[in-house]
């Protein structure tokens, strides 16, 4: 292979194969890719008739000691029981192998669907999952991984955009002007709020469902922040039906660890960052083929006026405040004192006494 790039030009579905064999496995002629679009993922079947799940990491994104801290928090959970992907030793012993510059791992292939919505007692489960996860996560530092603020999610992507993007005239000015309204706003609210290791992608298409149990996908973008950033996501609107899934979740959540209601103001903030950050992503992946595919419409004159427009009108929810914050103490107030047994931990638990 020749030296790589983020294009990921030579990984065609033959060096998939020699890369896994590389690591110690041997395979069949089995090689599928999946969806993903920031790194390149394969199905891959052994020898043995079973399959894998391989990753290839996009070079230049994450050094070796931020994947390895991925895979340590991954492990760390699974060693918990939370229902995670950790992943798979190579026979070596190790979980980061290199073909020239591109990391990869291994992980078990799971079955599964996304769900499509949450009802109420989905919400309370993944809150109970998350409130998990998070006990596992606050137990350590990730030292080599970044923090979920604005100089990351937005001034980095301002720097993109101002030098990448075909963005002219007023909705230039307009764009920018309140991208740097987000970020001091973001850089006041922030400010001494407890963080710890945090999925930071949590939405429901990260989840997966298989036989009545939730499991939590692709940690790739885990950071350290926030706690409330792993459940706004999920649970993204504003309506009543939002606010009383809010409740539940919440309710699930603090089953297993307390949560500072407090911090649910920051949502409104939170979304405004991942706003900025996505189309800092979208213009910095644009060389990328997959992506000109993916989103045609990125980049067009209405493109940007739609964006403009979406982020003035989430400074002013931003400045109307939050009503988040009376869902959680309603939560809070209105939760039940009640003894947990297996069936609450294990949702697929069957009662064999």
């Amino acid at each position: 292979m020749t030296e790589a790039t983020d294009l990921f030009l030579d990984l065609v579905p033959d060096r998939v194969l020699a890369a896994v064999e590389a690591a110690g496995l041997h395979c069949n002629t089995v090689c599928y890719p999946l969806n993903s679009f920031e790194n390149r993922v394969y199905e891959v079947e052994l020898e043995d008739s079973s399959r894998v799940i391989a990753k290839f990491y996009r070079p230049g994104r994450w050094s070796e000691e931020q994947i390895l801290e991925e895979h340590r928090f991954l492990g760390e959970l699974d060693e918990d029981e939370v229902p995670v992907c950790p992943v798979r030793p190579f026979p070596d012993g190790s979980t980061l192998k290199r073909i020239d510059a591109i990391w990869y791992s291994l992980s078990d292939r799971r079955g599964g669907r996304a769900p499509d919505e949450l009802d109420d007692l989905g919400a309370e489960r993944l809150g109970m999952l998350v409130g998990r996860l998070h006990v596992v996560a606050a137990r350590r530092p990730a030292p080599a991984r970044p923090q979920l603020d604005a100089d990351r999610y937005v001034r980095r992507a301002v720097r993109a955009i101002e030098q990448e993007a075909e963005l002219t005239g007023d909705v230039r000015h307009r764009y920018l002007t309140a991208a740097g309204a987000l970020a001091s706003i973001a850089d006041d609210r922030l400010a001494g709020v407890a963080t710890h290791r945090i999925h930071a992608d949590l939405h429901l298409g990260n989840v997966l469902v298989r036989d009545d149990r939730l499991f939590v996908l692709d940690f790739d973008d885990f950071v350290v922040g926030p706690p409330v950033q792993d459940m706004w996501l999920a649970i993204p609107g504003r309506d009543p039906d939002a606010k009383r899934q809010w409740e539940h979740f919440l309710a699930g959540y603090e089953r297993f660890r307390d949560f500072d209601p407090t911090t649910l103001g920051l949502v409104e903030v939170l979304r405004g960052l991942r706003m900025v950050r996505y189309t800092g992503w979208l213009v910095r992946r644009w060389h990328d083929p997959a992506f000109r595919q993916g989103w045609p419409w990125f980049g067009t004159p209405d493109y940007w006026r739609r964006e403009t427009d979406d982020l003035e009108e989430q400074l002013k929810v931003i400045g109307e405040g939050s009503s988040m914050v009376e869902t959680a103490q309603t939560a809070t107030a209105t939760a039940e004192v009640i003894e947990l047994d297996n069936s609450d931990y294990f949702f697929d638990y069957e009662d064999k006494s």
